[in-house]
């Protein structure tokens, strides 16, 4: 299985996981037209995805979702909040799924795991390929990990985290008290101790590659988020890579 994020950041994410022929999305923070272009980019047509999963609705990760599930007639997984969140889908496209069920989906098997994020009902996701068995985890936008997260990323051969601000860039930097509060706060984001945290609780033999997702352009660099997961991790005894995702470009995160 292969992983690439198409952009990750508050200005847009996206990731496209690739099985065999099998490829699906998690996340359409950009305009159809950039997402077909930064999918070409990496050789894939829009019109091979096999469905869209959501984490949420914000505008920042389903600022395309409605319009391109239109063009390129897409099933759209979720939670029963996300999709009332996104009323241009029309219900035959809709597929709401609960967290801790499995889910088939062509040449993959999905599983959500609820996170706390202030928005209609956030997930994460386990990726799994039906060929191979690897396994994936994928978590950006939220505040704090419940304990059904590190059960579930524990067997991952590859883990796609959050690693969005560092700690005491938030607190002298632009943001007032009430938005530093919201993004620390336990329905915001995950910083990079905690980030780390989480995958130094989770590493195993099996685990292959880190990325690191939805960094702050003002309250982090990829720099400070790479420096805090890589010393967590080694102590845990990972030496596979820890890369921070870019904000704008395409780029390979893993192939497991």
């Amino acid at each position: 299985m292969r992983g690439w994020t198409l952009g990750s950041g508050s200005s847009g994410n996206a990731i496209v996981l690739e099985s065999g022929a099998y490829r699906i999305l998690i996340d359409c923070g950009f305009g159809p037209r950039a997402i077909a272009v930064r999918l070409r980019t990496l050789g894939i047509a829009p019109e091979s995805i096999s469905a869209l999963l959501m984490t949420h609705e914000h505008i920042d990760h389903a600022q395309g979702a409605e319009r391109a599930q239109k063009k390129y007639r897409w099933p759209v997984y979720g939670s029963a909040g996300t999709l009332l969140a996104l009323p241009e889908i029309e219900s035959r496209w809709r597929r709401p799924i609960a967290p801790g069920v499995p889910v088939a989906i062509d040449g993959f098997t999905i599983e959500a795991i609820a996170v706390p994020h202030d928005a209609a009902s956030c997930f994460a996701y386990t990726v799994t390929a039906s060929a191979s068995g690897a396994r994936v985890g994928v978590a950006h936008d939220l505040g704090a990990v419940p304990d059904e997260l590190f059960g579930s990323f524990a067997r991952c051969d590859a883990l796609m985290l959050e690693a969005n601000h560092d700690a005491e860039l938030l607190r002298t930097g632009p943001y007032n008290l009430a938005l530093q509060e919201r993004v620390r706060g336990g329905r915001g984001h995950l910083s990079n101790a905690q980030g780390a945290a989480l995958a130094a609780a989770v590493v195993h033999p099996g685990l292959r590659a880190i990325s690191l997702l939805h960094l702050s352009a003002v309250n982090n660099t990829p720099a400070l988020a790479e420096q805090a997961v890589t010393a967590a991790v080694r102590r845990a005894g990972f030496f596979g890579s820890v890369s921070a995702a870019p904000r704008w470009e395409p780029r390979l995160a893993f192939t497991v």
